[in-house]
This record gives structure tokens, sequence and C-alpha cells, in this order.
């Protein structure tokens, strides 16, 4: 039900890095494929066995065939009619077996794709939002569906039949030797001709993939936002220049794509035209040879056959490249993703956070800039020591450094200098999956996900029985509107709670952190979108609700800071003042405006 955004230490994908990382561009790529599909070792062996198996078969037809030319005139017709059956034997094996290597070969393709997927999934998923500030969403789902397709193609069909046309070539040049040894010097006096331009312009297509994938990678990460934006960008008469950026983006992705095919016809019509030159040059050199009775009409039939087989493995094989090259850039894009490290990791030998979890949370001479605005301190040696159980508001202007404190707490960023400290461990000694369990957060832009109202409430807790799900919609106000839903809390919310207003996406995310029943509250503008009314039922619930828990909230309304124990007022990443309302109202300053410009109707209620 979790949905993933992207990646970063990598750089987005875009039109320049192609240049710039061209000595990496290499078949050596490919090896990183090893370790998925190592496991599948067993799987392995029988595909190449069966491959193996059809380039031998295939490799024998033309000496059945030779045996049946040159029994033609024979005397005995049952000779001729056991080569005829022994060549049906051969083609049937041949046929069962073909089958046989197409079967294994693709589920092998499959199975190693759909593990590269799931690890790339898994390391991106975990990964901390510092790496998604420099890469977009559809360039990371670029990389999981569309590179992962080009190698499944390599995998599952591209490299058998490579490795199939280098036997036949192989052995095909060995019989055309045993066969005719002067036609096949001929012959081999091509291959250079023929391996030339495949080195050169294979060079040049390897770059042409990988730049097309970065601009497919780049579409796809405008369609992603604009589609993920789309409401704002209708609201703005934004569409006509989304289209045309998007196509834009589109066109160029073609351009490379049309200088890609291009180059690669050129190469095969190369290829292709000295390959089949040697072919008739070689042919009208044997059938001399047969008119001066040197060699047997099936002799030469044989040797034309298997330089078929030869001319026609270097043609696949030509074409074959391309696939191959491509798919080497696609795995060094899922490389990336699978290599890139994170700013924020766990410790490899993680403290243990003792249980029940107090709830003490300690910031010591904390100061921080997100990765991409170094140059501003989102915080500045805060230094705050917030009791178990203690109701903590935090207000001041925007970009003052509040939410940062929140998320901070949940260790999505480390600080720059500094510790945070729960229950007295820092947090950079925890596993970040075991002190979160003790969090619970309502985030200032909830987050509904593609499923039902029931689904997105037991997020905060998925071994909740139903029961337990409906009591934290009923603690958060949002049981009366689920309920009015067409299938009440089996309804589809639609992708980002399209069915939802905003006040509505904010009581299911309040349920959900409600459900989560978690030692530590995180309040983030939790109830920034609800009307007056709803906003006095979810009041009273997170009221109920901190009672004995650490609580941590961001707000501007007064009817919530208000009731907290203590206030603290923040200011360019610093704190400016703690009290009570009452204190920090009469010592005037920060608070005091703020409260007189934001709290009016508050204060004239008093």
């Amino acid at each position: 039900m979790a949905r993933s955004k992207p990646a970063p230490s990598l750089p987005a994908a875009a039109p320049g890095a192609s240049e710039d990382r061209a000595a990496s561009r290499r078949i050596g790529m490919l090896a990183a494929l090893w370790p998925f599909m190592s496991p599948y070792r067993a799987l392995i062996v029988a595909s190449l066995m069966a491959l193996v198996l059809t380039a031998m078969l295939s490799l024998t037809l033309p000496l059945a065939v030779r045996r049946v030319v040159d029994n033609f005139r024979a005397d005995d017709p049952a000779m001729l009619n056991q080569y005829f059956l022994a060549a049906l034997g051969i083609a049937g094996l041949l046929a069962v077996g073909t089958g046989l290597r197409y079967a294994l070969v693709t589920r092998l393709g499959e199975r190693v794709v759909a593990d590269i997927r799931k690890a790339v999934f898994d390391r991106v998923i975990g990964m901390s939002p510092e790496f998604y500030e420099t890469i977009m969403t559809g360039e990371v789902l670029s990389r999981i569906t569309t590179d992962t397709t080009l190698i499944q193609s390599v995998l599952g069909s591209s490299a058998s039949i490579a490795l199939r046309n280098m036997l036949i070539f192989a052995g095909g040049l060995a019989l055309m030797l045993l066969t005719s040894a002067k036609l096949a010097a001929m012959v081999l006096l091509i291959v250079p001709a023929v391996i030339v331009p495949i080195l050169v312009l294979g060079r040049r297509l390897r770059k042409l993939s990988r730049e097309n994938q970065d601009w497919i990678a780049a579409s796809s990460g405008n369609a992603s936002e604009a589609l993920g934006a789309v409401q704002t960008v209708q609201a703005f008469t934004h569409e006509a220049a989304s289209r045309a950026q998007f196509a834009d983006l589109t066109e160029t992705s073609y351009e490379v794509s049309r200088r890609r095919i291009r180059t690669r016809a050129v190469m095969t019509v190369i290829v292709i035209f000295l390959v089949f030159t040697g072919i008739v040059g070689v042919l009208w050199m044997g059938a001399r040879d047969v008119r001066g009775g040197v060699m047997t009409e099936g002799t030469l039939i044989q040797f034309v056959i298997y330089s078929v087989m030869v001319a026609g493995s270097v043609a696949a094989l030509s074409e074959i490249w391309g696939e191959v090259q491509r798919a080497a850039g696609a795995t060094e894009r899922l490389v990336e993703l699978l290599q890139a490290r994170d700013s924020v990791r766990d410790p490899a030998a993680p403290a243990t956070l003792p249980r029940p979890v107090r709830g003490e949370i300690v910031f010591d001479e904390v100061s921080f800039h997100y990765p991409s605005r170094r140059e501003v301190a989102a915080l500045n040696g805060v230094s705050l020591t917030i009791r178990p159980g203690e109701s903590v508001a935090f207000v001041g202007p925007s970009g003052a450094g509040k939410t940062t404190i929140i998320q901070m707490i949940l260790r999505f960023y480390d600080p720059d200098r500094g510790a945070i400290r729960l229950d007295g461990l820092d947090l950079k000694t925890l596993k970040r999956s075991d002190f979160r369990q003790s969090v619970a957060l309502v985030p200032q832009d909830p987050v509904i996900f593609a499923a039902s109202a029931r689904e997105n409430i037991r997020f905060g807790r998925p071994g909740a029985s139903d029961a337990e799900v409906e009591a934290a919609a009923r603690a958060a106000a949002a049981h009366e509107f689920v309920s009015a839903l067409p299938e009440g809390y089996d309804s589809y919310l639609g992708e980002r709670g399209v069915m939802l207003s905003g006040g509505q996406k904010q009581r299911i995310a309040i349920a959900r952190a409600i459900l989560r029943d978690a030692p530590v509250l995180l309040l983030d503008e939790a109830t920034s979108a609800l009307d007056a009314e709803s906003e006095r039922a979810v009041q009273q619930a997170v009221d109920r609700l901190s009672q004995g828990r650490t609580t941590l909230i961001v707000a501007h309304r007064l009817a919530t800071v208000k009731k907290a124990d203590r206030i603290v007022v923040m200011d360019q990443g610093r704190i400016v003042a703690t009290g009570s309302h009452d204190e920090l109202v009469s010592e005037g300053g920060l608070y005091a405006r703020l409260a007189r410009l934001q709290f009016t109707d508050g204060i004239a209620a008093e």
C-alpha cells in the first residue's frame, strides 16, 4: 500500500550526463546482474544445456542434408529414406530443444528481473529525505520499470540467442574448415571487414542508448510531477505549458532514439552486405570446384548451409549487440540506485531502546542545514529538554525551524552538530525502525494512500482489528464521514485521497496516529485544515490522546497552542523564548506579536 518516491547522491538523469559517464558505460556492467542470477544456478545450467543441445542439432542438420543430396542417385532407395528420417528426427529434437530453451530462459529472465525490482524498491523506500532532494520520482520509477524491462529482454531472450549464435558461429566455422579449408579461408578473410564496423559503430550506439534512456527517464519524471499536481496545474491554467514541456522532452527523446536507430540500421546494413557478399563469392568458387570434380554437390550445399548459418549468426549478434549495450546502460543506472549511499544510516551494532519508552527528548546544541540550502541554518544551536509526558508547542514565523524539529526527532536527517536523545540514548545509536515504532506522526500535508478508508487508518498499526480502527476514527471525529461513504470503511479513497476534503484527509491521518498508540506524538499543523466544529472534536481527542504521552505540537492556532504545558518560540532556527501562553504574552516580544496577528479572535475570547 505504501508508495515510494525516488533517489540522491545520484544526479538526476539529464542529457549531458551521458557524455560525462561515457567511461563507465561498458558491457562489463552486466556482471552486476550475477548476484541476482546466482541463486538460480540450476535453472541457468538447464538453460545452457538446452542451448548447447539446440546449437549442436542445428549444426548436425547440414550433415544430413549432404547425405541426402549425395544419395539422390543411389541405387538403394532405403538408404535415402533413412537419411530423410534421420533429418526429420533431428528437426523434431531441434524443435523440442528450442521450446525447452525458450521456456527455461524466459523464466530465468522474469525471475531475475522480479528480484531486481524488489531489491531496488527495498533500497529506495528506506532512503532518507535527503536522498530525494536531487532526483524526481519519475526518474526512479523509470529505472524500476523501463530499465528492468530492457534487462528482462536481454536475460529472457537476447542473451540465449547471442550464446546460441556464438556456438553456431564457432561450430559452423570449424565444420566449414573440415568441409573445405580453401573456401573457409576465403570466408575468414571477410571476418575483419565485418568486425570493424561492429566495434566502431557499437561504441557510438552505446552512447546513444544511454542518452536515450536518460531522456526517457526525464520525460517520465516530468509527467509524474505534472500528473501528481494535476489540480494545481489546471487551477493555474498551466496545461498548455505543461504539455509543451512534456512534448519537448518527449521529442528530444525521440530525436536521440532516431539517431540510435539510424546508427544501428547502418551497422546492420554494412554487416549483412559484407557477409552475404562473401557468401556469394564463396558459392561462385564452390560451383567451379563442383564442375571441376573437386567436391560433390552435397559437400558444396553443406558448406553453403554452414556459411549461411555462420553469416546469420554474425548478423544476429550485430543486432543483439545493441540490445546488450542498452541493457548494460540500464544495469548501470539500477546499480547506481542499489549502491547509492544514504547520509542517514543505522549503526552496525545498534543500542537497545528500553521498554516501555518514557518519551524524554533532549536537543543538545543541535545545528542543522538542509543539504540543498547549506547557506541557511534550519536549526542553530538548539538546546531543549522535553520531559516524559510533557506537551510542548512550537510557534514562530514560517521557516523558523518548527517542522525541522519534527523531522529531526524522526531522524529523517542527522544534525550537523550536537545530538538528539530519546530516553538518554542518541538517536544515531539506535535502529531507525526500532525507535520510530514509539512515535506517531500527523504531518502538515496528510498522506492518503490509494486504498480503503479502513486500510488507510490501519496503516498506523497493521495488526489492528476492525473495532480498533473504528474506535480510532471515532476519536479523530472521522467515523461519521467515513460511515457516510458509499461502502463505509471499505470505500476506496482514490489516489492521494481525491475523494476526501482537506479536513477529512487530516482526520484520517489523526485516526492513524491515534491507532498507533505511541508514547511520543508529533503533530505538525494537525488541525490546520479543520473547520471550527471538527477542530474542537479533534482537539478533545488529541487532549485525551496526549495524556501520559510526550506530545510535540507545531501549530499556529491559539486553541491548540495555549493548552500546551510549554510553548517554545522559534525564529531563524533558534529558540528565542519559552514559557506558558500567559507568560509569553506578558513578556511581549515575538510571541505577543504573533498572538496579536494570528490569535486575535482567541485572545478576545479569553
